[in-house]
């Protein structure tokens, strides 16, 4: 009899979590949505942001793409830290985190920082307040102090060589329902 309920109580679940995930695979969300939270709508990446929960030329993600995004900004507890090392590295972890804030940056995606790409990055960032020889001359530093292998741009092992000391865990991270 036990016997019997533990299949009947493991079917239960196993439907349910197929509901659940059939379900939340219907919930959508549009662009819009995004541009309406004024958090995003004053934040000078906003639009970077937003268009990391995207695929190119979607105007809407589902559920399941909104959290694996949103994975990236959960903090990393102590415990996950030392968690298995032959698993799949963690949405949250520093390399993904690094990773994530490298592509807000990298806007033509050909896994470089170029000084264009810099500048309309600083732009969106300070707007008007500094002018363009100054954003120029932050650019043309930034790219001189990072660039190791003289291509004049960031690459990705370059970006995250220049945030090594950064706290990245914890300065990418969102608490939620603390």
């Amino acid at each position: 009899m036990m016997a019997s309920r533990t299949v009947q109580h493991n079917w239960n679940l196993d439907l349910c979590t197929y509901f659940l995930n059939s379900s939340l695979q219907l919930l959508w969300t549009h662009r819009e949505d995004f541009q309406r939270i004024p958090e995003l709508a004053i934040n000078p990446l906003g639009d970077r942001i937003i268009n990391a929960f995207f695929s190119e030329g979607e105007d809407q993600v589902n559920f399941r793409g909104f959290m694996r995004t949103l994975a990236h900004f959960r903090p990393i507890e102590d415990n996950e830290k030392s968690k298995d090392q032959n698993g799949p590295e963690p949405l949250n972890s520093r390399s993904n985190k690094l990773h994530f804030a490298f592509r807000l940056y990298d806007l033509d995606k050909d896994d470089k920082i170029s000084r264009d790409e810099l500048l309309q990055v600083l732009r969106m960032m300070v707007g008007v307040n500094i002018s363009d020889e100054q954003l120029g001359s932050i650019a043309d530093r930034t790219i001189q102090e990072a660039d190791q292998d003289g291509d004049c741009a960031i690459s990705f092992a370059e970006f995250v060589k220049v945030l090594e000391k950064v706290d990245v865990e914890q300065k990418m991270s969102i608490r939620f329902l603390h």
